[in-house]
């Protein structure tokens, strides 16, 4: 087999690149949160950000029928938080909600993480097709942060704390 044809050692040389942790949120009457790490920004003008979505994850389907979405970047100390949004076993629908700390978006009908070092409220902008995943392009309607705390990032299959170091680029 080719080692391309293996999703465990694609998604372990994959996982050798440090990336945030988010929590990619949808509002609407039954709001629905998901953890993610495939989120960037893609441009300044227009202000554009991106996140990749499992064709088989039920926020697939929640972001489509949204067309808006919020993303909420974790601080370190939210490792929680990423967890539970990961987990395939938490309540449906708002109550997912009642386990974190969360305040209402100030554009768009979607929850957005409490505490978090940043948060985009986005209207859906374009889709692409990005084979078992979709690529959602959002415009940014409104940003909230930077908070200055430490980040929450994931590399090699386990979560880790970005301690600031104070140097400047």
């Amino acid at each position: 087999m080719d080692e391309f044809e293996d999703p465990k050692t694609l998604r372990r040389v994959f996982g050798t690149f440090a990336t945030g942790v988010t929590v990619v949120t949808v509002g609407g009457p039954s709001p629905h949160g998901m953890t993610a790490n495939s989120f960037t920004s893609v441009s300044l003008d227009p202000p554009l950000v991106l996140v990749c979505v499992g064709r088989d994850a039920s926020m697939h389907g929640h972001l489509t029928a949204a067309g808006a979405f919020g993303v909420s970047v974790l601080a370190a100390d939210q490792e929680d938080v990423a967890r539970h949004f990961a987990s395939r076993w938490r309540p449906a629908g708002r109550a997912q909600f009642d386990a974190v700390d969360w305040v209402p978006g100030s554009r768009i009908d979607a929850p957005l993480i409490g505490g978090a070092l940043a948060r985009f409220e986005c209207a859906l902008w374009r889709t692409y097709d990005g084979g078992d995943h979709t690529i959602f392009l959002g415009r940014l309607l409104a940003t909230d942060g930077p908070a200055g705390r430490n980040a929450l990032l994931f590399l090699n299959g386990a979560f880790h704390a970005l301690e600031r170091s104070g140097l400047s680029a």
